[in-house]
């Protein structure tokens, strides 16, 4: 574990326990396999500075709810993992920079800044060691303060991820929040009765080779790929939902099938594949909704998986919006609690042959063929996490290393408006910003431009 400053730069890094160790052996559920046991980070930026003493008390309260977040992995015996709930600790660390707070925002990432904000752990010394599942560092600056906030993916899909800070800020404030539920077996139950099928429409078995080759490829070109952040107005995001729905395909395309259909629609163009060949989005999907008699509320871990909508690129590029949005639709309609223990079923089956490390996600090996990736969490309350300082005014995630991946985020208005976040080659993210495909990307607010 490493336990000293990240980089040599923090003031102070303290292990904090909750003071409850219970010694239960959480053993997680198959769509925490699916995630690999890396740390994903959030950041958090902060016009006032934050009081890191309250910040350090208020969390040490918050983490008796969330035993697994001062446990430690540990491998099961037919290659699953579990969390010891022995309360070894999560890092708190403060750290002090004599710099201004820069304007972060579309216009100006901080994705260059990250290393600074987070405390990193040792990615390839997780399981059976004594390394934290969670990490928090607070950054000082000169007008303001960043939190940086690490947990193990394995535990938690962006909503639980949520979930967890909205706790901790609001235990911060003196306010009451719903305890989270950490019962996997609840996730795991549904493959009971159910049959596995030899194959999966969104998971597959790779060789072992296989799996080296799609990293490889990943790494090799990483380097090539930029993150690209624009803007949509709300009244540009309202716009393409009415479009959507005016378009004579009788779709009830909502303003995120909209804009997700608007925006594959654009990077088909770009992309400029052969008209018969077929484009796919690939759509990360919550289970929560579909699985709401199943899964009580406050379900904490992750319980995200995708699907998949399809059209010939031709049509992708020619039809109207309305039929894009209607296919991106179907897709998500397809996702229902059948089809989740379907999936969950095959998921298992993998498990009991040893064969979890091997499954990927059909989306991911065909990032550099002929689908795009999509995570639209412009629900979730990013902009919520106030800790007595008031609401963060922009807030950052790590780049994506899989090229032709859109994440769509809220805005601080938490209105209609959204930040779409293109992780694109090179070369397309340069097309981009030209006046040509900005008008393609942003045709409302170009025609509003018009004399």
């Amino acid at each position: 574990m490493k336990r000293g400053p990240a980089e040599g730069d923090a003031d102070r890094t303290v292990l904090l326990r909750s003071g409850a160790a219970s010694g239960e052996r959480v053993r997680l559920s198959v769509y925490d396999l699916m995630t690999g046991t890396f740390a994903t980070a959030r950041t958090f930026y902060y016009r006032q500075r934050l009081d890191a003493a309250a910040l350090r008390e208020s969390l040490r309260r918050t983490l008796v709810h969330y035993p697994l977040l001062t446990g430690r992995l540990e491998r099961d015996t037919d290659g699953g993992l579990s969390v010891v709930c022995n309360d070894a600790g999560a890092v708190f660390a403060e750290d002090h920079r004599d710099r201004p707070m820069p304007d972060y925002g579309p216009g100006r990432s901080a994705r260059t800044d990250l290393r600074h904000y987070v405390h990193s752990v040792n990615p390839f010394r997780v399981v059976g060691h004594d390394t934290p599942l969670l990490t928090v560092k607070v950054t000082h600056l000169r007008g303001g303060s960043v939190l940086g906030v690490t947990i193990n993916h394995s535990l938690v899909d962006g909503g639980a991820y949520l979930d967890f800070l909205l706790h901790w800020s609001r235990t911060h404030r003196g306010l009451d929040h719903p305890a989270p539920c950490h019962d996997r077996a609840l996730l795991d139950g549904l493959a009971a009765g159910t049959p596995p099928a030899p194959d999966d429409p969104q998971y597959t078995v790779v060789t072992g080779r296989g799996k080296f080759a799609f990293l490889w490829r990943v790494n090799a070109r990483a380097r090539r790929i930029q993150t690209l952040t624009t803007r949509f107005s709300a009244a540009e995001v309202l716009a393409l939902r009415d479009t959507a729905r005016t378009g004579g395909d009788g779709t009830r395309a909502s303003s995120g099938d909209a804009l997700s259909a608007h925006v594959w629609r654009v990077l088909g163009r770009l992309r400029d594949r052969d008209p018969e060949a077929t484009e796919r989005l690939g759509i990360v999907v919550g289970l929560r909704t579909a699985l709401a008699d199943r899964l009580p509320h406050g379900y904490w871990g992750n319980a995200v998986s995708n699907t998949t909508a399809a059209l010939p690129a031709r049509a992708l590029r020619e039809e109207p919006l309305a039929h894009t949005a209607s296919a991106v639709r179907e897709a998500l309609d397809r996702v229902t609690a059948r089809r989740i223990s379907e999936e969950t079923a095959f998921l298992e089956a993998q498990r009991r042959a040893g064969r979890t490390n091997r499954v990927l996600s059909r989306m991911a090996l065909d990032a550099f063929e002929g689908t795009v990736a999509l995570n639209n969490v412009s629900r979730l309350p990013v902009y919520a996490i106030d800790f007595g300082a008031g609401r963060p005014f922009w807030f950052e995630y790590p780049a994506i290393p899989i090229p032709w991946t859109v994440l769509i985020t809220p805005t601080p208005d938490d209105d209609h408006s959204r930040d779409v976040h293109l992780s694109i080659p090179r070369e397309a993210a340069e097309a981009l910003r030209t006046t040509e495909w900005s008008r393609r990307l942003h045709p409302a607010e170009h025609t509003r431009e018009r004399p």
